[in-house]
């Protein structure tokens, strides 16, 4: 065989090499996008069964707090959020708004000892317990899942490919400023 046929052969098989290359990281970033996707749904199925869960609480709670309307309509007008989002951080921002009207609810309900021995309050809460530690898993899920997308298209090569395919880092979610304020405990 003539050396020119080898290099030939050489070259192509080369050229093979980087298309695979570039094809396999290219299925990479889909598969994350893939995967951020799925973590941001799991969020949004947690949102909704909370959201499910509130119109009980309410009305188990609506008999012992007649005088709380102000806290009755601030869980209620957040409910209204999450479920009218229309993005992932309108979703965010209305479940902030919602996890601090339910801490204003249970704050409150502190002062009705009829209402704090209700079972049908205590299973409520309850599950609403779950339904946030399901809810705070999920963000971290989410936040791991967008690291690994972020660190695969900022790095070399992988920024190769990603610039080629117009894709962009994803934010993080973030706890908003006045929740990392440390709660102030006076005896």
């Amino acid at each position: 065989m003539d050396i020119t046929i080898w290099i030939i052969i050489i070259v192509v098989l080369i050229l093979a090499g980087i298309i695979l290359w570039i094809l396999g990281y290219f299925n990479k970033i889909i598969r994350l996008e893939n995967r951020i996707d799925n973590s941001w749904a799991q969020i949004d199925v947690q949102l909704k069964r909370r959201t499910d869960l509130i119109p009980n609480l309410m009305e188990t709670v609506k008999g012992y707090m007649k005088h709380e309307r102000e806290t009755l309509e601030s869980v209620t007008k957040a409910r209204a959020g999450i479920m009218n989002a229309k993005t992932p951080q309108d979703s965010i921002n209305a479940d902030n708004m919602l996890t601090g009207a339910l801490k204003t609810l249970f704050a409150v309900a502190e002062s009705y000892p009829d209402l704090k021995a209700n079972q049908n309050f205590l299973n409520l809460q309850d599950e609403l317990t779950h339904t946030e530690d399901k809810i705070a898993y999920s963000r971290q899920h989410y936040n791991d899942s967008v690291l690994l997308y972020n660190n695969t298209i900022e790095v070399i090569p992988g920024r190769w490919v990603a610039g080629g395919m117009g894709k962009k880092p994803k934010d993080m979610l973030q706890i908003p400023e006045a929740s990392r304020e440390v709660p102030k405990v006076a005896f």
